[in-house]
């Protein structure tokens, strides 16, 4: 079993980004919750270099200048959003990121900055912003001077206080400057800004530090600073600095004295999220500002002009300090790099690493999947593409915004429901791609906090249709709203649900900057769902703790609370039992309370009792979903902080589900049919296609010695695969028939699965011998069925393409439209047998017709029959030109054998007549000079090129076959049969008077092979 990474490739949030001074087309970037990338093209193609590790989250990337194979990475991003991953600690390459070691400062948890001495690869400091929920002693500014084996602490203010940003002096990196912040969150507020937090410069490596105050800089409180020293005088030093009278302040006597040269709020706003800063490494009057755009300014910070970045929101930059137009920039959309000082940038849409929600599907085939991606817009992509892969044309927005649910119509896709902050609601309908406001109350509450909102409604609101009544669709702020008329109006099902506490409902972002984005509204609803068993029971999950549950369709509510919760915790999503109405699951998140334990607990009467049940799950995996499959009770599907998990028994246990899924947050997950779905928040959408074997493990297959699983129905599409690895697409489902067995022990023998029709006739076989590859030309890397079976220890995997089995091949042939296939098989009932050993296996194997096609019984019995004539012919006219080669070579050795002696000349006469002969056939049947794929417009396609081409057009389709098919068919068939009649009286009567002259001349026979490959 794997993920299939299904898209989109649009990039999400980066804040670390670093080049490579001697590699002009290297550089890395570090996703916010996607883990490390890196590119030696320029940007055209990028690649992970971070699944495995144990976080996803990425504060500061550095790369040494001495030794570009040793790079640093500082985890867990310092923008402290409400909906931030963590990070542990600092990891270190030797050999340009294919390996990592975690090297220390595990606790730091959030990392705003790590830089090395540009002529020393083992000295680096580290900026750590430490616990961003709660106070700490691993946080201030870090040096290691042994390549990570060991860090001092050289700068520490307090538990609260911590480093952000951190610079040498490019012509004295003995000289450093460094910035303290008071940056925190809790559920309900943000902090920016404290007594202790300002500027600091060290003069003696690091060792010891001196506050930068007075002489120009604003007074306190201060908040977020980012500084910079200019590559090109060390005496400009610039300071972005978050204060009452704040702005760029640039000193130019290397940081005694400052003036304050640009307070625009363009570079001010949001500073808590903001304040990055960077000077050019070659003019010291030109700087960098960073914000909702990116900015740089000519005049020493006076004037700025705004560059062409894609998106917007960002981040980090780095400057080649010897090529100042080589820029690297990391926003809310991803990395992008440009050559020419920023007129020109590289895409960011091949970078899978957008960041969702929440997902759901619709009941399309194939079906599409919704989510809203962070600092972007909705997205409803398709899980499969007949073009063989999964591209942008395979998606769109549809509607809403980057937070919040996404709800279609489940009797209706092209209506579709989808949020945003501020309780932001739209109906999309996809037919006319009109877009309306259907809001519960329309107001805008921005700058405003929560205790004077009529409506609290939080980040990612909960919008989801009634499993009984398509009519009904439920949304929440702290009150349940439910409409029947798609948003036209909305009633309140109860009162104020959440624990109403109006002292976590005040200012958020103080003391210096206020943010009132809704994202800090606390005291609301954050999860819902209505039982799936029983209509009118609804289950709701506050952000502050609480579950409440009405069994009357909202007339009254009854807290259900289980002992044990956190207080104040979360409840990130409910789940209602698919088996029994007083059965469910809750998971809750206390991480915002410095709390990363998991916590999910089950109830089966109605919320009166409760159990915990997360045995297996490891700290700092905090839950965000638990799912029920809905069709095996107790199966229990989890997404967490860190990845996916399953439980086989109720929860009592969990096991990783990780497979090949990269390390990153899973936010939600969902069954649809035979798929587990899952919304990551770092790493884009990914499909587990078919978990019957989830759904039929148990513990008596681990100790068969063999075990086949039964498989779910297989849809007869002609999807196809890609089978030549493209950048920036999705992956397509395999295409046929997905068959999962398990072998205890990898055999020493061979094994065998084979395909069986409702007679019992066996259709397709296949082993787990590895033989060379039978005929056709790998120039175009078309998509070929794999032609043997895995055999390893475990679980294996093969799909069956859905055909019989093809006509033999011409090594190295060439094919207009690729090597010659068996025909589809019709829909109906096959079977499935693996042979291990003495011992046979047996399940059944139903073939659906894609549901999209409406082509009758007859008309594809017409296509299969024709189809397989063309199988036939092709198999009995390539047999017979391998045996052509065969009897030639046989030929040529006899009259090399033989010489030009005179008794052996009737003899080498007959076999030079014989050989020519034999060769005008095999040249009827296939082109002997064709040795690429364009060589058929120098020579004139023969036989097998013409059959393989007619059967590509009849099976291009589920269709009959046309009349020209059909006649062309008829007059190939009979140019065929004529030269196979040839070949016939050669094997009757001109090998058997070969043989005749050769013994009466006692010359060894010759023997015609039956067409083997080999």
């Amino acid at each position: 079993m794997k993920w299939r990474l299904i898209g989109p490739f649009r990039g999400g949030r980066v804040l670390a980004v670093t080049g490579v001074t001697s590699q002009p087309n290297t550089y890395y970037f570090g996703a916010v919750a996607g883990g490390v990338w890196k590119t030696t093209d320029g940007g055209v193609s990028w690649d992970p270099l971070f699944d495995k590790q144990t976080t996803s989250s990425i504060g500061s990337i550095a790369v040494s200048e001495s030794d570009p194979n040793v790079i640093y990475v500082g985890t867990g991003e310092a923008c402290i959003r409400g909906n931030i991953s963590f990070g542990d600690g600092v990891y270190r390459s030797n050999d340009g990121g294919k390996t990592w070691n975690n090297v220390g400062l595990k606790d730091s948890r959030h990392i705003g900055k790590v830089i090395v001495t540009p002529t020393n690869p083992d000295v680096a400091f580290v900026a750590a912003l430490g616990h961003a929920y709660g106070k700490n002693s691993e946080r201030g500014i870090f040096r290691t001077r042994d390549g990570g084996k060991s860090w001092e602490k050289v700068h520490y203010l307090d538990d609260r206080t911590g480093g952000i940003d951190i610079v040498f002096d490019p012509q004295n990196p003995h000289v450093l400057f460094a910035a303290m912040w008071e940056g925190y969150r809790t559920p309900w507020t943000l902090n920016s800004g404290g007594d202790k937090d300002g500027l600091y410069r060290s003069n003696d490596d690091g060792t010891t530090w001196k506050r930068v105050e007075g002489n120009g800089i604003p007074e306190g409180p201060l908040g977020r600073i980012g500084v910079a020293v200019s590559g090109a005088d060390s005496n400009v030093v610039y300071a972005l600095i978050e204060a009452k009278k704040g702005g760029l302040y640039r000193s130019d006597d290397g940081g005694t004295n400052w003036t304050l040269i640009n307070d625009d709020h363009r570079f001010r706003q949001r500073a808590w999220y903001f304040t990055h800063l960077w000077a050019d490494p070659k003019d010291s009057n030109k700087v960098y500002i960073a914000n909702t755009g990116l900015f740089r300014s000519n005049d020493g910070g006076k004037s700025f002009e705004r560059l062409n970045a894609p998106h917007g929101d960002h981040h980090g930059l780095w400057i080649d300090p010897h090529n100042p137009n080589r820029l690297i920039n990391g926003n809310d959309g991803g990395a992008t790099i440009s050559i020419d000082g920023g007129k020109n940038w590289s895409t960011q849409n091949n970078q899978p690493t957008a960041q969702f929600y929440h997902v759901v599907a619709d009941n399309d085939f194939p079906y599409r999947v919704y989510g809203t991606q962070q600092d972007n817009s909705s997205v409803g992509i398709a899980t499969a593409s007949d073009r063989g892969y999964i591209d942008r044309a395979d998606w769109d927005a549809v509607g809403g915004g980057e937070s919040g649910y996404v709800a279609v119509d489940p009797r209706d896709s092209h209506i579709v429901y989808a949020g945003s902050y501020f309780g932001y609601i739209t109906r999309l309908d996809r037919r006319t791609n009109q877009t309306q406001n259907v809001q519960q109350w329309p107001l805008d509450p921005d700058g405003h906090n929560a205790s004077v909102q009529k409506y609290r409604y939080t980040w990612t609101m909960p919008i989801v249709f009634s499993p009984h009544d398509p009519n009904v669709l439920y949304h929440s702020s702290q009150y349940l709203f439910r409409s029947k008329d798609g948003g036209h109006s909305w009633e309140t099902l109860g009162g104020d649900l959440t624990r109403n506490d109006p002292t976590k409902q005040q200012d958020s972002g103080g003391p210096i900057t206020k943010d009132q984005a809704s994202i800090e509204f606390y005291d609301l609803i954050f999860t819902l769902a209505e039982s799936p068993k029983q209509k009118g029971l609804i289950w709701v999950g506050t952000d502050d703790g609480w579950i409440q549950l009405t069994r009357d369709d909202g007339k009254t509510w009854s807290n259900v609370t289980p002992k044990g919760f956190p207080e104040w915790a979360m409840i990130s999503l409910i789940e209602p039992s698919p088996f029994e109405a007083g059965t469910a699951y809750a998971a809750s998140d206390a991480h915002k309370l410095d709390d990363f334990k998991p916590y999910i607990f089950k109830t089966s009467d109605f919320g009166k009792t409760w159990s915990s049940i997360t045995t297996g799950l490891p700290d700092g995996s905090y839950v965000h979903a638990v799912r029920e499959d809905p069709k095996r009770k107790g199966l229990l599907y989890a997404g967490t902080e860190t990845g996916a998990w399953v439980s086989f028994d109720d929860g009592s246990h969990w096991q990783a589900l990780q497979l090949n899924l990269p390390t990153t947050p899973v936010h939600d997950l969902i069954i649809h049919g035979d798929d587990l779905v899952v919304a990551t928040h770092g790493r884009a959408f990914w499909v587990l296609d078919d978990v019957s074997p989830l759904r039929q493990a148990n513990a008596s297959i681990a100790a068969e010695d063999a075990h086949l699983f039964a498989s779910r129905p297989a849809i007869r599409t002609r999807m196809g695969r890609a089978r030549r690895r493209r950048y920036a697409i999705g992956e397509n489902p395999p295409d046929g028939a997905s068959l999962y067995y398990y072998l205890k022990e990898e055999p020493k023998e061979h094994i065998k699965l084979e395909v069986l029709d409702t007679q019992g006739k066996v259709i397709r076989a296949f082993t787990s011998e590895e033989k060379k590859k039978e005929g056709g030309s790998d120039e175009w890397e078309r998509d070929e069925a794999a032609e043997h079976i895995p055999a390893k220890a475990g679980l294996n995997e093969f799909t069956w393409d859905l055909r019989y089995e093809p006509p033999k091949k011409i090594p190295a042939a060439i094919y207009d439209e690729g090597a010659p296939s068996g025909p589809l098989v019709l829909p109906g009932n096959y079977q499935v047998r693996l042979n291990v050993g003495a011992k046979n296996f047996t399940a059944p194997l139903e073939v659906l017709m894609d549901p999209r096609v409406k082509t009758s019984a007859d008309d594809l019995r017409k296509q299969f029959d024709l189809m397989l004539r063309m199988r036939d012919r092709q198999d009995e006219m390539n047999k017979a030109i391998l045996a052509i080669r065969d009897l030639r070579t046989q030929l040529q050795a006899l009259e090399k054998r033989l010489g030009s002696s005179d008794p052996a000349k009737p003899v080498v006469a007959a076999a030079t007549d014989l050989r020519k002969k034999i060769s005008s056939i095999e040249e009827e049947l296939i082109q002997v000079n064709s040795k690429a794929s364009e060589d058929e417009l120098n020579y004139p396609t023969k036989l097998n090129s013409k059959l393989g081409y007619l059967q590509n057009a009849v099976d291009s389709a589920d269709a009959p076959p046309t009349e020209g098919e059909l006649g062309v068919y008829a007059e190939l068939d009979l140019q065929l049969e004529s030269q196979l009649a040839k070949w016939r009286e050669v094997l009757s009567k001109d090998v058997p008077a070969l043989n005749d002259s050769m013994q009466k001349n006692n010359v060894p026979l010759i023997a015609p092979s039956a067409g083997k490959a080999d």
